[in-house]
Protein backbone atom coordinates (compact mmCIF):
# COMPACT_ATOMS: atom_id res chain seq x y z
CA UNK A 1 0.00 0.00 0.00
CA UNK A 2 1.31 3.09 -0.84
CA UNK A 3 2.59 5.60 1.83
CA UNK A 4 0.78 9.19 3.22
CA UNK A 5 3.50 11.07 1.74
CA UNK A 6 4.31 9.22 -1.60
CA UNK A 7 0.18 9.61 -2.28
CA UNK A 8 0.00 13.27 -0.81
CA UNK A 9 3.15 14.21 -3.24
CA UNK A 10 0.31 12.59 -6.16
CA UNK A 11 -2.64 14.08 -4.91
CA UNK A 12 -0.64 17.53 -5.09
CA UNK A 13 0.73 16.49 -8.78
CA UNK A 14 -1.23 19.07 -10.59
CA UNK A 15 -0.67 22.35 -8.25
CA UNK A 16 2.85 22.22 -7.96
CA UNK A 17 3.95 20.27 -11.23
CA UNK A 18 6.05 17.73 -9.90
CA UNK A 19 6.10 14.83 -7.25
CA UNK A 20 7.30 17.21 -4.31
CA UNK A 21 9.34 14.59 -2.32
CA UNK A 22 12.01 14.67 0.25
CA UNK A 23 15.14 13.24 -1.02
CA UNK A 24 18.05 11.11 1.26
CA UNK A 25 20.96 13.86 0.91
CA UNK A 26 23.48 10.80 0.60
CA UNK A 27 21.99 8.81 -2.61
CA UNK A 28 23.92 9.49 -5.93
CA UNK A 29 21.04 10.37 -8.26
CA UNK A 30 23.65 9.88 -11.05
CA UNK A 31 24.01 6.40 -9.99
CA UNK A 32 20.11 6.05 -9.00
CA UNK A 33 19.61 7.46 -12.76
CA UNK A 34 21.42 5.00 -14.45
CA UNK A 35 19.82 2.41 -12.89
CA UNK A 36 16.47 3.28 -13.39
CA UNK A 37 17.44 3.48 -17.32
CA UNK A 38 18.30 0.15 -17.10
CA UNK A 39 15.24 -1.52 -15.35
CA UNK A 40 13.25 0.55 -17.18
CA UNK A 41 14.16 0.59 -20.79
CA UNK A 42 14.01 4.08 -20.26
CA UNK A 43 16.01 7.08 -22.33
CA UNK A 44 16.60 10.65 -21.39
CA UNK A 45 15.89 13.38 -24.07
CA UNK A 46 17.71 16.79 -23.10
CA UNK A 47 17.99 20.09 -24.74
CA UNK A 48 20.68 22.04 -24.97
CA UNK A 49 19.19 24.99 -22.30
CA UNK A 50 18.68 22.45 -19.17
CA UNK A 51 21.54 22.76 -16.57
CA UNK A 52 24.67 21.09 -16.72
CA UNK A 53 23.68 17.64 -14.67
CA UNK A 54 20.91 16.74 -16.90
CA UNK A 55 22.73 17.10 -19.75
CA UNK A 56 25.86 14.84 -18.34
CA UNK A 57 22.93 12.19 -18.23
CA UNK A 58 20.96 12.70 -21.09
CA UNK A 59 20.77 9.97 -23.52
CA UNK A 60 20.63 12.50 -25.88
CA UNK A 61 20.97 16.57 -26.52
CA UNK A 62 19.72 18.36 -29.04
CA UNK A 63 18.00 21.41 -30.14
CA UNK A 64 14.24 20.91 -31.16
CA UNK A 65 15.23 19.23 -34.52
CA UNK A 66 17.11 16.47 -33.26
CA UNK A 67 15.49 15.78 -29.98
CA UNK A 68 12.04 15.59 -32.51
CA UNK A 69 13.98 12.79 -34.82
CA UNK A 70 15.69 11.05 -31.98
CA UNK A 71 11.80 10.86 -30.02
CA UNK A 72 10.70 9.52 -33.57
CA UNK A 73 13.09 6.73 -33.64
CA UNK A 74 13.62 5.49 -29.94
CA UNK A 75 12.88 1.60 -28.76
CA UNK A 76 12.42 2.68 -25.34
CA UNK A 77 9.80 1.79 -23.46
CA UNK A 78 9.75 4.99 -21.03
CA UNK A 79 10.95 8.34 -22.51
CA UNK A 80 12.32 11.10 -20.01
CA UNK A 81 11.89 14.69 -21.73
CA UNK A 82 13.93 17.01 -19.96
CA UNK A 83 12.92 20.03 -21.34
CA UNK A 84 9.98 22.05 -21.71
CA UNK A 85 5.94 20.96 -22.26
CA UNK A 86 5.82 21.79 -25.95
CA UNK A 87 8.78 19.08 -26.46
CA UNK A 88 7.22 16.40 -24.15
CA UNK A 89 3.75 16.65 -25.98
CA UNK A 90 5.67 16.14 -29.79
CA UNK A 91 7.59 12.95 -27.98
CA UNK A 92 4.00 11.77 -26.84
CA UNK A 93 2.62 12.50 -30.76
CA UNK A 94 5.12 10.72 -32.60
CA UNK A 95 5.12 7.37 -29.27
CA UNK A 96 1.64 7.00 -28.50
CA UNK A 97 2.12 3.57 -27.38
CA UNK A 98 5.28 4.67 -24.74
CA UNK A 99 5.11 6.53 -21.34
CA UNK A 100 6.23 10.25 -21.51
CA UNK A 101 7.87 11.65 -18.50
CA UNK A 102 7.93 15.46 -18.00
CA UNK A 103 9.98 16.11 -14.66
CA UNK A 104 8.04 19.38 -14.23
CA UNK A 105 4.28 19.77 -15.85
CA UNK A 106 5.08 23.41 -15.00
CA UNK A 107 8.56 24.14 -17.23
CA UNK A 108 6.17 25.58 -20.07
CA UNK A 109 7.52 28.38 -23.04
CA UNK A 110 6.58 31.85 -23.50
CA UNK A 111 6.57 31.55 -27.06
CA UNK A 112 3.98 28.70 -26.99
CA UNK A 113 2.33 30.70 -24.84
CA UNK A 114 2.17 33.56 -27.33
CA UNK A 115 -0.14 31.48 -29.81
CA UNK A 116 -3.42 30.50 -28.15
CA UNK A 117 -5.43 28.28 -29.94
CA UNK A 118 -8.75 29.93 -30.52
CA UNK A 119 -7.50 33.47 -31.92
CA UNK A 120 -5.21 31.48 -33.62
CA UNK A 121 -7.84 28.99 -35.46
CA UNK A 122 -9.62 32.52 -36.05
CA UNK A 123 -6.40 34.35 -37.61
CA UNK A 124 -6.36 31.10 -40.03
CA UNK A 125 -9.54 31.42 -41.01
CA UNK A 126 -9.43 35.27 -42.17
CA UNK A 127 -6.87 33.96 -44.60
CA UNK A 128 -7.93 30.78 -45.98
CA UNK A 129 -5.72 30.91 -49.10
CA UNK A 130 -2.59 30.75 -46.89
CA UNK A 131 -0.37 27.36 -45.59
CA UNK A 132 0.52 27.61 -42.23
CA UNK A 133 4.19 26.83 -41.33
CA UNK A 134 4.32 26.61 -37.58
CA UNK A 135 7.55 27.03 -35.31
CA UNK A 136 7.90 23.72 -33.01
CA UNK A 137 7.79 25.93 -30.14
CA UNK A 138 4.03 25.59 -30.45
CA UNK A 139 1.55 23.66 -28.19
CA UNK A 140 -0.45 20.56 -30.12
CA UNK A 141 -3.57 22.38 -30.43
CA UNK A 142 -1.17 24.68 -32.91
CA UNK A 143 0.28 21.97 -34.78
CA UNK A 144 -3.17 20.59 -35.04
CA UNK A 145 -3.80 23.64 -36.73
CA UNK A 146 -0.78 23.73 -39.37
CA UNK A 147 -0.10 22.31 -42.65
CA UNK A 148 3.61 21.49 -41.56
CA UNK A 149 6.08 22.39 -38.40
CA UNK A 150 9.72 23.61 -38.65
CA UNK A 151 12.84 23.86 -36.42
CA UNK A 152 14.79 26.43 -36.75
CA UNK A 153 17.38 24.23 -38.18
CA UNK A 154 14.96 23.49 -40.98
CA UNK A 155 12.75 26.44 -41.23
CA UNK A 156 14.65 27.77 -44.49
CA UNK A 157 14.62 24.18 -46.21
CA UNK A 158 10.68 23.97 -44.94
CA UNK A 159 9.72 27.51 -46.64
CA UNK A 160 11.82 26.83 -49.67
CA UNK A 161 9.44 23.61 -50.44
CA UNK A 162 6.19 25.39 -50.73
CA UNK A 163 5.66 26.58 -54.20
CA UNK A 164 6.94 30.94 -54.40
CA UNK A 165 3.48 31.41 -55.29
CA UNK A 166 1.74 30.03 -51.83
CA UNK A 167 1.14 32.52 -49.25
CA UNK A 168 2.27 31.76 -45.77
CA UNK A 169 1.31 31.99 -42.29
CA UNK A 170 4.31 31.52 -39.77
CA UNK A 171 3.64 30.88 -36.47
CA UNK A 172 4.09 31.95 -33.71
CA UNK A 173 7.65 33.64 -33.43
CA UNK A 174 7.64 36.70 -35.24
CA UNK A 175 11.49 37.43 -35.00
CA UNK A 176 12.04 33.89 -36.96
CA UNK A 177 9.46 34.93 -39.35
CA UNK A 178 10.96 38.17 -40.30
CA UNK A 179 14.57 36.43 -40.13
CA UNK A 180 13.58 33.95 -42.63
CA UNK A 181 11.18 36.61 -44.78
CA UNK A 182 14.79 38.37 -45.13
CA UNK A 183 16.54 35.01 -45.71
CA UNK A 184 14.41 33.62 -48.13
CA UNK A 185 12.84 36.84 -49.91
CA UNK A 186 8.98 35.70 -49.31
CA UNK A 187 6.82 37.63 -47.33
CA UNK A 188 4.88 35.43 -45.20
CA UNK A 189 2.25 36.85 -42.67
CA UNK A 190 3.34 36.55 -39.00
CA UNK A 191 1.89 36.02 -35.95
CA UNK A 192 2.92 38.38 -33.46
CA UNK A 193 4.29 35.65 -30.78
CA UNK A 194 7.95 35.96 -29.23
CA UNK A 195 10.53 34.05 -26.74
CA UNK A 196 11.07 35.95 -24.00
CA UNK A 197 14.20 35.26 -23.62
CA UNK A 198 15.30 35.74 -26.80
CA UNK A 199 13.86 38.74 -26.74
CA UNK A 200 15.84 40.36 -23.60
CA UNK A 201 19.11 40.80 -25.28
CA UNK A 202 20.48 44.15 -24.79
CA UNK A 203 22.03 45.65 -28.08
CA UNK A 204 24.03 48.52 -25.91
CA UNK A 205 24.98 45.86 -23.68
CA UNK A 206 26.73 43.31 -26.17
CA UNK A 207 28.43 46.43 -28.31
CA UNK A 208 29.87 47.30 -24.51
CA UNK A 209 31.15 43.74 -24.33
CA UNK A 210 32.47 43.79 -27.69
CA UNK A 211 34.61 46.95 -27.03
CA UNK A 212 35.97 45.36 -24.14
CA UNK A 213 36.14 41.87 -26.39
CA UNK A 214 37.28 42.90 -30.08
CA UNK A 215 38.55 39.81 -29.91
CA UNK A 216 34.82 38.10 -29.69
CA UNK A 217 32.63 37.01 -32.35
CA UNK A 218 29.04 37.67 -31.78
CA UNK A 219 26.93 34.42 -32.61
CA UNK A 220 22.95 34.66 -32.08
CA UNK A 221 19.93 32.09 -32.53
CA UNK A 222 17.16 33.73 -35.17
CA UNK A 223 14.44 34.04 -32.12
CA UNK A 224 16.32 37.18 -31.12
CA UNK A 225 15.43 40.71 -32.10
CA UNK A 226 16.43 42.22 -35.88
CA UNK A 227 18.81 44.73 -34.07
CA UNK A 228 20.74 41.70 -32.36
CA UNK A 229 20.98 39.89 -35.59
CA UNK A 230 22.22 42.61 -37.17
CA UNK A 231 25.20 42.88 -35.27
CA UNK A 232 25.92 39.17 -35.30
CA UNK A 233 28.76 37.44 -37.32
CA UNK A 234 27.13 34.20 -37.39
CA UNK A 235 22.91 33.02 -36.88
CA UNK A 236 21.99 30.22 -36.49
CA UNK A 237 19.81 27.08 -34.32
CA UNK A 238 21.05 25.87 -31.33
CA UNK A 239 22.91 22.72 -32.51
CA UNK A 240 24.27 25.53 -35.67
CA UNK A 241 25.92 27.61 -33.14
CA UNK A 242 27.50 24.87 -31.69
CA UNK A 243 28.92 23.30 -34.61
CA UNK A 244 30.07 27.16 -35.62
CA UNK A 245 32.32 27.53 -32.70
CA UNK A 246 34.03 24.03 -32.69
CA UNK A 247 34.93 24.75 -36.65
CA UNK A 248 35.46 28.51 -36.45
CA UNK A 249 38.78 29.63 -35.94
CA UNK A 250 37.58 32.60 -33.43
CA UNK A 251 39.15 31.96 -29.97
CA UNK A 252 36.03 33.43 -27.92
CA UNK A 253 32.47 34.05 -28.36
CA UNK A 254 29.72 36.48 -27.13
CA UNK A 255 26.39 33.90 -27.26
CA UNK A 256 22.88 35.08 -27.36
CA UNK A 257 20.96 32.40 -26.68
CA UNK A 258 19.89 30.49 -23.41
CA UNK A 259 22.84 30.03 -21.55
CA UNK A 260 22.59 26.36 -21.26
CA UNK A 261 24.32 25.72 -24.59
CA UNK A 262 27.33 27.29 -22.89
CA UNK A 263 28.15 24.11 -21.43
CA UNK A 264 28.53 21.71 -24.41
CA UNK A 265 30.30 24.37 -26.23
CA UNK A 266 32.75 24.51 -23.51
CA UNK A 267 33.46 20.65 -23.44
CA UNK A 268 33.81 20.56 -27.10
CA UNK A 269 36.09 23.48 -27.31
CA UNK A 270 37.78 23.67 -23.84
CA UNK A 271 40.44 26.14 -24.85
CA UNK A 272 37.82 28.69 -25.99
CA UNK A 273 36.33 31.47 -24.42
CA UNK A 274 32.29 31.87 -24.53
CA UNK A 275 30.61 34.97 -22.93
CA UNK A 276 26.96 34.95 -22.30
CA UNK A 277 25.17 37.90 -23.87
CA UNK A 278 23.46 40.17 -21.35
CA UNK A 279 19.90 41.19 -21.18
CA UNK A 280 18.18 44.55 -20.43
CA UNK A 281 17.60 43.69 -16.67
CA UNK A 282 20.02 43.31 -13.95
CA UNK A 283 20.84 39.70 -14.75
CA UNK A 284 24.38 38.72 -15.36
CA UNK A 285 23.38 36.00 -18.37
CA UNK A 286 20.15 34.90 -19.93
CA UNK A 287 18.55 31.80 -18.60
CA UNK A 288 15.49 30.63 -19.57
CA UNK A 289 12.73 29.84 -16.09
CA UNK A 290 10.56 27.27 -17.71
CA UNK A 291 14.23 25.12 -18.57
CA UNK A 292 15.20 25.69 -15.40
CA UNK A 293 12.65 24.45 -13.03
CA UNK A 294 13.53 20.69 -14.40
CA UNK A 295 16.44 19.55 -11.68
CA UNK A 296 18.26 16.38 -11.52
CA UNK A 297 16.23 15.56 -8.33
CA UNK A 298 12.87 16.02 -10.16
CA UNK A 299 14.59 13.96 -12.89
CA UNK A 300 14.80 10.76 -10.75
CA UNK A 301 11.69 10.89 -9.09
CA UNK A 302 9.82 11.17 -11.98
CA UNK A 303 11.54 8.02 -13.31
CA UNK A 304 11.35 6.61 -10.03
CA UNK A 305 7.58 6.82 -9.62
CA UNK A 306 6.83 7.79 -13.62
CA UNK A 307 5.20 10.42 -13.15
CA UNK A 308 3.92 13.52 -14.23
CA UNK A 309 3.16 11.27 -17.45
CA UNK A 310 2.11 13.05 -20.66
CA UNK A 311 -1.63 12.56 -22.30
CA UNK A 312 -3.27 13.47 -25.39
CA UNK A 313 -6.78 12.74 -26.59
CA UNK A 314 -6.33 10.76 -29.84
CA UNK A 315 -8.08 13.07 -32.30
CA UNK A 316 -5.70 15.81 -31.30
CA UNK A 317 -2.42 13.43 -31.48
CA UNK A 318 -3.34 12.69 -34.93
CA UNK A 319 -4.14 15.83 -36.13
CA UNK A 320 -0.90 17.08 -34.89
CA UNK A 321 1.40 14.17 -35.89
CA UNK A 322 0.44 15.21 -39.74
CA UNK A 323 2.18 18.63 -39.81
CA UNK A 324 5.51 17.06 -37.74
CA UNK A 325 5.84 14.41 -40.36
CA UNK A 326 5.97 16.37 -42.97
CA UNK A 327 8.99 18.12 -41.40
CA UNK A 328 10.85 15.27 -40.73
CA UNK A 329 9.94 13.88 -44.45
CA UNK A 330 11.47 17.05 -46.07
CA UNK A 331 14.16 17.41 -42.99
CA UNK A 332 15.25 13.90 -44.35
CA UNK A 333 14.93 14.52 -47.98
CA UNK A 334 17.20 17.77 -47.40
CA UNK A 335 19.56 15.73 -45.32
CA UNK A 336 19.28 17.68 -42.35
CA UNK A 337 20.03 16.36 -38.94
CA UNK A 338 19.66 17.85 -35.75
CA UNK A 339 21.62 17.06 -32.53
Amino acid sequence: MENFVLSAARKNLENVGYLDLDLDPGKDLFQEIERLKREKNAIILAHYYQEPDIQDVADYIGDSLGLAQAAAKTEADLIVFAGVHFMAETAKILNPGKKVLLPDLKAGCSLADSAPAGPFRKFKEAHPDHVVISYINCTAEIKALSDIICTSSNAEKIIESVPADQPIIFAPDKNLGAYLNKKTGRNMLLWNGSCMVHEIFSLEKITRLKVRHPEAKVIAHPECEDAVLRVAEFIGSTTQLLKYTQKDSAQAYIVATETGILHQMQKESPLKTFIPAPPTNNCACNDCPHMKLNTLEKVYLCMEYELPEITMEENLRLAAKKPIERMLEISRKAGLIGG
